[in-house]
């Protein structure tokens, strides 16, 4: 918010901080009996992908840095479990996230592709 980093331009930061707004809205939504289930692991797990991306575009090491962007893949996969769940409790139904589902599939292709960019200067010729 203050600093202005190089990260702050990448497209899959501004897509999962996008993502992440989304997320909280959603959770709106569910009722107040899943706050300590549902919401908040769909709003820790949101706020984890855009974090993660954040800390590692500060890593010195490529190694590290694609830990972290594996970490927030996998958050991203912890999102669409739970919504999941919650469409088949019906605390949700599919039109209402189909939204934050294209900001998932959005999200999760930037990451792999990120992803996949560290694993080319990590393997071997």
């Amino acid at each position: 918010m203050f600093l202005y980093l190089a990260h702050t331009r990448l497209e899959v930061y501004k897509q999962s901080y996008a993502l992440s707004i989304e997320a909280y809205t959603i959770t709106k939504l569910l009722p107040d009996s899943e706050r300590y289930n549902l919401i908040s692991q769909i709003q820790r797990a949101s706020l984890s992908v855009y974090l993660n991306i954040a800390e590692g575009c500060s890593r010195r090491s490529n190694k590290e840095r694609k830990r972290y962007f594996e970490m927030a893949r996998g958050s991203l996969i912890e999102i669409d479990s739970a919504l999941d769940i919650a469409v088949g409790l019906q605390f949700l139904k599919k039109d209402q996230i189909e939204i934050i589902g294209e900001m998932i599939v959005k999200t999760f292709k930037l990451l792999s592709g990120l992803i996949g960019k560290f694993n080319l200067l990590t393997t071997p010729p």
